[in-house]
């Protein structure tokens, strides 16, 4: 998870110049149905997100404008949009944080639109990581997932941002912060629980297998190849 500065349950690797080295070819055994693009939503301020497209219904989370770590702009998949009373306008966007592949509507006032056509699938039976872009499998890597004890939890969820790690930080170089909790620990080393896909140096760990606290564990190539490409919103589907 990571985990002091960056506050998730686990991330290691020393800073390197992004590379596709250490990829591994497309593998036939990933998942039916990827879209080719993904609807994005960009916060321009904070929201409220509610049970129902309307205000009188039941809010579920207040959403920040930017990301806790890294003061990026709040980016959030869209899954459906209405129309409500007055003309109001609405989206339903997937929620970072507990309860796990929460789902809420917010206005669309104070919204910016962005799409992405990257999308990423983990396996956990397989322990890999499956890339996707506009519906294409283009690159699997081999990961560290969680021990049983404190597996990795399964949902669809996001990338909330993308996280430079100190050097003096486990994990690095570089994190996705995702927007799945630890099912099992409420919190980690004063963080939330947040998981994120990761590094290895300062942690170990032996590729394709179960060995982490919860999050995913790639090798330093992979995931500095998937750092400069994965953009905030991107879609995470862990099975």
């Amino acid at each position: 998870m990571l985990r002091t500065v960056v506050t998730m349950l686990c991330v290691g690797a020393s800073l390197t110049a992004p590379t596709t080295a250490g990829a591994a070819p497309p593998a036939a055994s990933s998942p039916a149905g990827v879209p080719a693009i993904q609807q994005l939503v960009v916060l321009d301020y904070g929201h409220l997100a509610y049970r129902y497209p309307r205000t009188s219904s039941t809010p579920k989370a207040s959403l920040l404008a930017y990301r806790p770590i890294t003061g990026q702009p709040t980016t959030l998949p869209v899954l459906g949009q209405t129309t409500g009373r007055g003309g109001q306008r609405w989206l339903k966007v997937m929620l970072p944080g507990r309860p796990n592949s929460a789902t809420g509507w917010i206005k669309r006032a104070g919204t910016r639109a962005r799409s992405t056509r990257w999308a990423i699938h983990v396996g956990l039976a397989t322990r890999r990581v499956f890339v996707f872009h506009s519906g294409r499998l283009i690159r699997t890597f081999s990961a560290v997932v969680g021990k049983p004890s404190t597996p990795t939890p399964t949902g669809s969820f996001f990338v909330e941002e993308t996280v430079i790690m100190p050097s003096s930080e486990p994990g690095g170089p570089y994190a996705l912060a995702l927007s799945a909790r630890s099912n099992v620990l409420q919190q980690f080393d004063g963080g939330p629980g947040q998981i994120g896909i990761h590094g290895r140096d300062g942690l170990g760990g032996t590729l394709g297998q179960g060995e982490s606290h919860g999050c995913m564990r790639l090798a330093t190539p992979d995931i500095d190849w998937l750092a400069v490409r994965i953009p905030p919103g991107t879609r995470v589907t862990i099975s």
